[in-house]
């Protein structure tokens, strides 16, 4: 996934528009465009106060995995769930869990 995927997910998060990003950031709205549409990319100064502000980090932002995630999807989920309160971690996994358990009704019961 690129950076203005990340970047177009992050600000739709925390619901704001690219100008308020730009200006909590002290940069052309332009500029914050530029990165959202992968036209440009920031300078690493920039990205490293962009994952400041959304509490990501540059690993991230960059889709650099040096530790065990196997793509974007799992580091992903980690920075959902690194995200949530304690009792939505809990509820997270109960959620998750539930999930397979149906997989494997559906593996053992084809017909179901």
């Amino acid at each position: 996934m690129k950076l203005g995927e990340k970047l177009r997910n992050l600000l739709e998060e925390k619901e704001m528009t690219q100008k308020q990003l730009a200006a909590n950031l002290n940069i052309a709205a332009s500029a914050v465009s530029n990165y959202v549409q992968n036209v440009r990319e920031p300078d690493i100064g920039m990205i490293k106060r962009i994952a400041d502000y959304f509490n990501v980090t540059t690993d991230y932002l960059l889709d650099h995995r040096a530790g065990d995630t196997l793509d974007y999807r799992e580091d992903e989920l980690l920075r959902v769930f690194r995200a949530l309160t304690k009792d939505q971690q809990d509820l997270f996994i109960e959620q998750g869990r539930l999930f397979i358990v149906h997989n494997n009704k559906k593996k053992n019961h084809p017909s179901a």
